[in-house]
């Protein structure tokens, strides 16, 4: 009999579920494809209600959401999901807001990291690093 060796990737060991929540279409189109061209399991969704029924069915790892969406905006989105999730998901608050907005700033009790669009790779790799 052979001996069979199995190599993986860390890349692979480090693939995560993230949900990409933002109604401007090319933005969460943008981001969902550099997540997957790095490895994750990426999913563009254009409205909180649409987010809720993926993660229903696949709970995420982690949720990039806008702040400033068209009806539940990120920060009612980003309540539901900790609600829901607790802290088993990483909560990522995306918006072209400063960190001084009032607004913005009501989201740092409820997610885990902020970024200012446009989100850099940079940020991402920091964020999910190999």
């Amino acid at each position: 009999m052979q001996n069979v060796v199995f190599a993986y990737s860390e890349h692979v060991l480090a693939s995560f579920t993230v949900y990409v929540v933002d109604d401007s279409m090319d933005a969460a189109d943008s981001l969902a494809m550099l997540l997957s061209t790095l490895g994750h399991r990426a999913k563009a969704c254009y409205c909180a209600e649409d987010l809720l029924a993926f993660a229903s069915a696949e709970p995420p790892d982690c949720v990039m959401l806008d702040i400033a969406m068209a009806g539940m905006d990120g920060l009612q989105l980003a309540q539901r999901l900790r609600a829901q999730f607790g802290d088993d998901v990483i909560l990522v608050a995306i918006t072209g807001a400063p960190p001084d907005d009032p607004t913005v700033q009501e989201t740092f009790g409820t997610v885990d990291h902020y970024f200012e669009k446009p989100v850099t790779l940079e940020q991402i790799a920091k964020l999910f690093p190999p």
